[in-house]
């Protein structure tokens, strides 16, 4: 005979239990609170790529690179010390958001953003610019508890739409970064009738970018004000709603006793998560690179203004994506296939690119454009998809702590990427007249390679898949 459901015990003062009651009474999409989670995820993700189109310039500004070359090797260091940062606190940050609540944590990662974003944009030496980066990778733990948050606040039906809200927002935050460094760097020199070259952004030349994305954090940390806890806060897992979750999510209260690294769903997942990261990370890296370089090394000679055009029009195809086509995209062919799909769609985009070189005018503009709006839209479905997967795999107990792991595994593979991508890029340049992949076509051919990578690890034997989705 089979046992009837559980009874949902709601809590008086747990604010976890005040929030499965709004969920119960009110069954559409949580519109306000997944603005929320949009508003903060932006304000955490804009820092991290916006200094990728004067990247090439501050470091040559600083001196610290010998040769023109040897520019890349310096601004892959540069790039990778935000996630190193990240890699080092990631973990710690999901089990005090698993421990205290979600809401704190997010406070104070706002918080962070706001003061070590300035102060990178003051960066006068080397040295000032990495340190500045890495503590605000160390210090900035919003993508754990922002992904649990997520998935908290709405009903099961509305989960996938709030994971691709984070990560759209997120992604979004990565190309509209980069569009606002490259229209205020150097704003003396870009708008000579505005800035004099004696005020403060004359002195700091990359100060403005980062002071407006620092004062947009601002007005999102007085807004968390408002910002609603969903962290169960009461004894006994075993009864109340924190069990009837549980039992949706691993079949049985003693998923919150089993030991994340023990979870294959939830390992595998990550690992198929960081590769597809590490592949992002240094495609951001090396588009940015590339763009900006010399055409007699292979690239096309934009001015950091350019790309952040180019960057913010691929950020643009990523809301209209999120807002009208991805919920379908999820309902149809689900995490697993859409990411498959995804995947090996991008791989011909990407082998474009260097072939991109001999256009001009109209033609290069077309051909680019369309090609980054396409590549940022395949990116972000892959990444939402292995996200949900994450989640899925773990009960509400688990998944800051779950995120963390998640989050500091891809912050490694993170800071791997642009290092990597900037040695790469380095070497590439000196290669143009190689017979095999001369110049930047061995750059654009490795990334492909790490694409097929995540795609493979997409499948069984190795993919194990959450419960719900078999």
């Amino acid at each position: 005979m089979a046992e009837p459901p559980a009874t949902k015990v709601y809590h008086d003062g747990c604010p976890g239990c005040a929030m499965e009651q709004r969920k119960e009474e009110h069954k559409g999409i949580p519109y306000k609170e997944f603005l929320f989670v949009a508003i903060t995820t932006l304000a955490s993700s804009l820092p991290i790529s916006s200094l990728f189109p004067f990247l090439y310039f501050m470091i040559r500004e600083l001196h610290i690179a010998r040769t023109e070359e040897d520019i890349g090797f310096y601004a892959g260091f540069l790039g990778a010390s935000y996630m190193i940062g990240r890699g080092f606190a990631s973990i710690l940050w999901g089990m005090v958001a698993d421990r205290i609540g979600r809401k704190p944590v997010i406070i104070f990662s706002i918080f962070a953003v706001i003061v070590l974003n300035t102060l990178f944009g003051l960066s006068v030496k080397y040295w000032m610019a990495v340190t500045t980066r890495f503590l605000l990778g160390a210090l900035n733990g919003l993508l754990a508890p922002i992904k649990a948050y997520s998935i908290e606040v709405c009903r099961a039906e509305h989960q996938a739409l709030g994971l691709s809200i984070v990560s759209t927002a997120w992604g979004i935050g990565l190309v509209v970064g980069p569009a606002i460094g490259g229209y205020l760097a150097q704003p003396v020199k870009q708008y000579p009738h505005l800035f004099h070259e004696k005020s403060i952004f004359g002195r700091f030349p990359y100060l403005l970018p980062c002071l407006c994305i620092s004062l947009f954090a601002l007005l999102v940390l007085i807004s968390c004000i408002w910002l609603p806890e969903t962290l169960h806060k009461h004894k006994g897992l075993e009864t109340g709603v924190e069990a009837a979750e549980a039992s949706t999510t691993q079949g049985s209260a003693e998923s919150h006793k089993k030991s994340l690294f023990r979870n294959w769903p939830l390992m595998s997942s990550i690992i198929t998560y960081c590769v597809f990261s590490l592949h992002d990370t240094a495609y951001s890296e090396i588009f940015s690179l590339w763009t900006v370089s010399d055409r007699k090394y292979g690239g096309l000679s934009f001015s950091s203004k350019d790309v952040g055009q180019v960057l913010a029009v691929a950020g643009a195809s990523l809301l209209v994506y999120q807002l009208f086509i991805y919920r379908w995209v999820d309902k149809i062919l689900g995490p697993i296939n859409s990411t498959r799909i995804a995947s090996v769609l991008s791989i011909p985009i990407i082998a474009a690119y260097p072939f991109m070189t001999h256009l001009s005018g109209i033609r290069l503009g077309v051909a680019l454009y369309s090609a980054a709006m396409i590549k940022s839209v395949l990116a972000i479905t892959i990444i939402t998809g292995t996200s949900l997967l994450q989640n899925k795999a773990v009960p509400q107990g688990q998944r800051g702590a779950a995120n963390g792991i998640a989050t500091t595994a891809m912050s490694l593979f993170k800071a791997v990427a642009p290092a990597g991508a900037g040695v790469l890029f380095s070497w590439a340049q000196k290669r143009q007249h190689a017979a095999f992949f001369p110049g930047d076509q061995m750059v654009f051919l490795l990334l492909n390679l790490t694409e097929v990578i995540g795609l493979m690890l997409t499948f069984k034997p190795f993919l194990a898949v959450p419960q719900q989705y078999k």
